[in-house]
């Protein structure tokens, strides 16, 4: 173990802390808990909850890409991956008004938040958060909710999905599908579903991603697009082969096979001192500084780079 690299990884935000606690030390259930339970009181997760406006918002827009500002849509994906206890009050209190006052604008202007009628990138981002904050109506047993049927109408002859309309883009996105498979995914887990057709849409998802070796063409082997192969914090809706092998890795079981050249990446981006570099900070949520500038340390890719790693090479430390 390079305690070194620990120990940096320690001395940072709670939403960073917890995770290395659990994903990496494997300390006690409770050590982690009380951990975890920092987050929405303290550092990061504090300072963004007290951001939300009595009506729900976060810099007053559900969605979007713009420069300085916050939004609801992407404020959530922040707080689902810092892995914020869903059950803490500040938290139940956030969630509850974006519930009951958070609508859409233009073409759906009025449908509310979490009944989202938008793009499979949008509406696979919704399914996770209404999944993890524990908004899925009492759904269960079976892919009935309309967010998961219209997904599943969505899905493409590829056994992917593509936000593009079909007359665009024949073929399905990286980008598109997972973000998709990650909300179908959550729905299964929340609902403890047997639906066939459900997990059938999450099969081909998956297939889709591993055919292509996460970042290949399926059609030359060439790099499908250059921004897979660098990792960013928080991704929002962007692809990149950490994120896919961190979707894997929380779906639990061992590593397929074709996921090889994808983990040999993430191993080759590893700096001398044994940590991963940041990214590009993405357009949205500029407001909130979570990452290191682009190229130096980076405390998120080092964390979620040597967890998939660790778990790849079943439960040994990748130090």
């Amino acid at each position: 173990m390079d305690q070194q690299v620990v120990d940096w990884l320690l001395d940072s935000d709670p939403a960073i802390r917890w995770q290395v606690r659990r994903d990496l030390l494997d300390e006690p259930a409770a050590r982690v808990a009380a951990e975890r339970a920092r987050v929405a009181d303290e550092g990061w997760g504090r300072d963004i909850l007290a951001l939300q406006d009595a009506n729900g918002y976060w810099g007053g827009d559900v969605y979007g890409d713009r420069r300085e500002r916050d939004t609801v849509m992407w404020t959530l994906h922040v707080l689902l991956q810092f892995g914020i206890d869903p059950e803490a009050s500040a938290v139940r209190e956030a969630i509850a008004r974006v519930r009951d006052h958070v609508t859409w604008p233009d073409g759906d202007a009025g449908v509310p938040f979490f009944e989202t009628r938008y793009e499979e990138c949008v509406t696979g981002g919704v399914l996770s958060y209404a999944a993890y904050f524990g908004l899925l109506d009492g759904a269960a047993g079976g892919g009935t909710d309309r967010r998961v049927a219209r997904l599943l109408e969505q899905r493409r002859d590829d056994g992917g999905w593509n936000c593009d309309p079909p007359e665009q883009s024949p073929r399905s996105s990286f980008d598109s599908t997972l973000c998709v498979i990650e909300g179908l995914r959550a729905y299964q887990r929340a609902t403890a579903s047997t639906d066939a057709a459900l997990a059938d849409a999450v099969r081909t998802g998956e297939e889709y991603l591993l055919e292509r070796k996460l970042f290949r063409r399926a059609s030359t082997g060439e790099v499908a697009n250059e921004r897979y192969l660098g990792f960013a914090f928080p991704m929002y809706w962007f692809y990149d082969v950490l994120r896919a092998l961190e979707y894997f890795r929380s779906s639990g079981g061992r590593p397929d096979a074709r996921l090889q050249p994808a983990l040999d990446l993430v191993r080759s981006q590893r700096g001398e001192d044994g940590r991963w570099p940041a990214g590009p900070q993405r357009p949205a949520l500029r407001a909130y500084v979570l990452e290191a500038p682009e190229g130096r340390p980076s405390r998120w890719n080092t964390l979620r780079a040597l967890r998939v790693l660790r778990w790849a090479s079943n439960g040994e430390e990748p130090w």
